[in-house]
């Protein structure tokens, strides 16, 4: 468990928005080398591994990208104002610290806005809009952040390690969807001994939280005949969420997805759930099953692409989502890992 918290924590604390995950392909291309056959990464950026077998050929997905923040505009006294890159809720964003790569090295920011003792009672009542909201690196000026190596679309990510809590739980930023990468390595590594009939497709994909744009461009040029997407998903075992809205617990298992988005994002094929149910049944390893109501994943990219490619997703329970502070089980991620190894490992009898 050790080694798979440590691995998390290196993905998950490397910086990568939307358009910029080079750092964490580039772990990514290093940890898949010996675990396939051959790495290369794509046009659009997409790391590829392939493990070469004589069955099927199975694409595992989980994508790269962060939601994060881009510099929009430099002020005169030297402040940033930016756009989110993915979904924010405004509110998450206030007071945190940020990373600015700037050209020149990282920067260290704080995302500040005007205090509340200078508020009249009618602002004080009015959630802080990102439109309002600043990044202060210390620049004395436009010209000063300039010469820091600050510029018109760099990008920010935010500050923060991942530590852990207890119970085998830890919490950081980026669990979506570094989690997914590492639960996808971790099937690797199980599969490393075993006779797997499958050629595995092995793809860290780019822009996921942008558009789904990197799986539809790898599903379109590796042309697999079943899919697997590595991803978290959102439960209810907290304060301000019914079980009726999300019935998903932490320690668990793996979630198993039926459908999500109400339908419009993928509806998985009963032969696809099948599969992956039984796979986690061979594993013995505990699992939930999810119907969503909102949020898409790369399977539904996927599962359009060309003629249409069966697709499923296995995830992870993660609390509180598109925030600094995600939280997940180990365990779960563990067991993810182990179904998907499975399903992969015993793909060559899917009709």
């Amino acid at each position: 468990m050790n080694d798979l918290r440590e691995l998390l924590a290196l993905f998950a604390d490397a910086p990568g928005i939307s358009g910029h995950e080079d750092e964490v392909a580039r772990l990514l291309t290093e940890k898949l080398k010996p675990l396939v056959d051959e790495v290369a990464t794509d046009i659009m950026g997409n790391v590829i591994g392939i493990r070469r077998g004589e069955g099927p050929r199975i694409m595992l997905a989980a994508h790269m990208d962060e939601i994060g923040l881009m510099v929009k505009h430099i002020d005169d006294k030297g402040f940033l104002r930016f756009i989110p890159i993915g979904g924010w809720f405004d509110q998450t964003l206030l007071g945190q610290r940020v990373v600015v790569h700037g050209k020149s090295a990282p920067l260290t920011g704080a995302i500040g806005s005007k205090p509340p003792h200078i508020m009249d009672q009618e602002d004080m009542k009015k959630p802080v809009r990102i439109k309002d909201m600043f990044i202060d690196i210390g620049a004395k000026n436009a010209d000063d952040a300039r010469s820091l190596g600050v510029e018109v679309g760099t990008p920010v990510t935010i500050d923060r390690q991942m530590v852990p809590l207890a119970n085998n739980l830890v919490t950081g930023k980026s669990f979506d969807d570094r989690a997914g990468v590492v639960m996808m390595l971790m099937a690797l590594r199980m599969l490393q001994d075993r006779d797997v009939n499958a050629t595995i497709l092995a793809v860290g994909t780019v822009q996921e939280e942008v558009g789904l744009k990197g799986a539809r461009t790898s599903a379109y040029g590796l042309d697999p005949n079943f899919a697997i997407v590595c991803e978290t998903n959102i439960p209810g075992d907290h304060p301000g969420v019914t079980k009726e809205q999300r019935g998903l617990e932490l320690g668990k298992g793996p979630v198993i997805t039926v459908a999500d988005a109400n339908g419009r994002g993928v509806i998985v094929p009963q032969k696809v759930i099948q599969w992956l149910r039984a796979a986690a049944d061979n594993a013995g390893v505990p699992y939930q099953l999810d119907v969503g109501s909102g949020g898409t994943t790369d399977a539904t990219a996927i599962h359009l692409t060309k003629a249409g490619i069966p697709s499923g997703v296995v995830s992870v329970a993660t609390r509180y989502i598109h925030s600094p502070i995600e939280v997940l089980s180990l365990s779960d991620l563990e067991q993810g890992a182990k179904l998907i190894a499975e399903a992969v490992a015993v793909a060559h009898t899917v009709g």
